[in-house]
């Protein structure tokens, strides 16, 4: 059964539906090659006894000839980020070490409802704050892909990157991410996988650990985009337990994908020809017009003014919210709790913020609340505000001359682990084209396109208006089924 781990989503739902296998024998196909690919760290916790049970649950369903749901029969990861009742959760901190949550999040409680089951809890960058996944405190996240003639181990992507890397290595079929300016569709790009942010409210946010509340979303990556609209559809829904959760009914994006795009218009950024990123991107962009042209639509240019000014406007608005949110681990309540001999309750809380704090989240923390405090407060905090507005704008008025936007996902391709860990400005910039949707909460979906001259692969990002995950899904399938992307990574895990 080891052909089983090349499937993905909806192979594996139909095949469990149509017989073809028990959806028992898929969870175990999948349990054995987690447990033989400790090498990439994609995994914090390992759960393959919900992964049999999900299964076992589902066959019994079959047998009696009852409904197995839209993710019946498919085991998948899910980013430790995300509240998982009895099984721990740490956002891959050391001040959430041995953190069981006694509930469940509403993502997870939908997929589990909708026939899914839990390979186990995934590895990213702590708090999510990362773009390479090197600050988790239980280590790095392997790629599963090399650059061609070096053995040096590649950065996933952040902060997602035990997300993209378990999908793109077959020891998980799909895997929830979350994307506060990127984290979902940079590390896609950098394992040739898809992934899709969808609009803001989209996916309930209650049970998620929080980074930057306004802009934090979760959502889907697998190796298709049809395996993504199926999986979106399962986790998508209003919740009212998230205020900022959306009061719409969950479109049916699989049944509506279409990759024809005849009467479509999709804009190109002049804005986004930026210095510094590679050649063989911008060649993978030119490419991507001409996929989208050959399905039907016209390619415009369009103009997005502000987005020079979208990168420092998110590090000061996401630090701002972290540093709000983050102020609630202490010590106190659960988690870490560091009490030195004779320390009183300010000693316990930096002694305990010390120890479980990265030194990526301290940044972050101190970056955040700087621009909080009085005096700075209207000098950086309001100011990015002002511009995260004016971004909306822009992408308001480009979405009246196009329907979707294409875009490079990220300015390179992966790079070495290590390589950018003492330069934070380096490590920002892999978010450059990534953030901007984020700042105005729009769809934005990355797709693979093609390997560049090392071996490795680069994505393409169609950014949606408001609510229209199936447009971006659509324009997605065009370049999924015109890029022919097959390549996975040789194993060596």
């Amino acid at each position: 059964m080891s052909d089983i781990i090349d499937l993905g989503v909806k192979d594996i739902r139909d095949g469990v539906v149509k017989g073809d296998f028990t959806a028992r024998e898929v969870a175990d196909a999948f349990n054995t090659a987690v447990a033989a690919a400790s090498e990439l760290n994609a995994f914090i916790v390992t759960t393959p006894d919900h992964a049999t049970a999900a299964a076992d649950a589902v066959d019994a369903r079959r047998e009696k000839g009852e409904d197995l749901g839209k993710m019946g029969g498919v085991p998948i990861g899910m980013k430790d980020l995300f509240a998982t009742k009895g099984v721990q959760t740490t956002a891959a901190s050391h001040i959430l070490e041995g953190f069981t949550p006694q509930y469940e999040s509403t993502v997870s409680q939908n997929l589990w409802d909708a026939g899914a089951g839990m390979l186990g809890k995934l590895n990213l960058d702590q708090f999510a704050m990362g773009s390479s996944n090197e600050t988790s405190y239980f280590g790095n996240v392997s790629s599963p892909w090399k650059k061609d003639g070096t053995n040096a181990a590649m950065s996933p992507g952040g902060s997602s990157g035990g997300s993209s890397s378990a999908v793109s290595a077959r020891i998980a079929p799909a895997a929830t991410g979350t994307d506060t300016g990127g984290s979902i569709r940079q590390p896609a790009a950098f394992t040739g996988i898809c992934g899709i942010k969808p609009t803001y409210g989209r996916c309930s946010r209650w049970g998620v650990v929080a980074f930057a509340s306004s802009l934090d979303q979760a959502g889907p990556m697998a190796r298709s985009v049809e395996d993504c609209a199926i999986m979106l559809e399962a986790m998508a829904g209003f919740d009212p337990k998230d205020s900022t959760s959306l009061q719409m009914d969950v479109p049916g994006w699989e049944a509506g994908l279409d990759a024809d795009l005849k009467g479509k218009k999709i804009g190109i950024p002049k804005e986004y020809r930026m210095d510094g990123t590679d050649e063989e991107i911008l060649k993978s962009w030119e490419q991507g017009k001409e996929w989208l042209r050959d399905a039907g639509a016209e390619i415009v240019d369009i103009s997005l003014p502000h987005t020079k000014y979208a990168l420092p406007a998110y590090y000061i608005v996401a630090p701002a919210e972290a540093s709000s949110n983050l102020a609630r681990y202490d010590g106190v309540r659960y988690g870490l709790r560091d009490l030195p001999d004779g320390a009183g309750l300010q000693d316990m809380y930096a002694a305990t913020r010390a120890a479980g704090f990265g030194d990526e989240v301290k940044r972050r923390i101190l970056i955040g609340t700087y621009v909080l405090s009085a005096g700075f407060y209207d000098a950086y905090y309001t100011q990015a505000q002002k511009i995260r507005t004016l971004i909306s704008q822009d992408f308001s008025a480009a979405f009246g001359e196009c329907d979707a936007i294409l875009a490079p996902t990220t300015p390179t391709a992966s790079f070495p682990l290590g390589e950018n860990q003492d330069d934070p400005l380096a490590m920002y910039l892999n978010d450059v084209f990534a953030v901007p949707a984020s700042l105005a909460g729009l769809p934005a979906m990355s797709v693979p396109a093609m390997l560049n001259a090392d071996g490795l692969p680069l994505g393409l990002q169609i950014v949606g208006k408001p609510f229209d995950e199936q447009g971006v899904l659509n324009a997605g399938l065009a370049i999924q089924q015109r890029a022919g992307f097959e390549a996975k990574p040789e194993k060596w895990w």
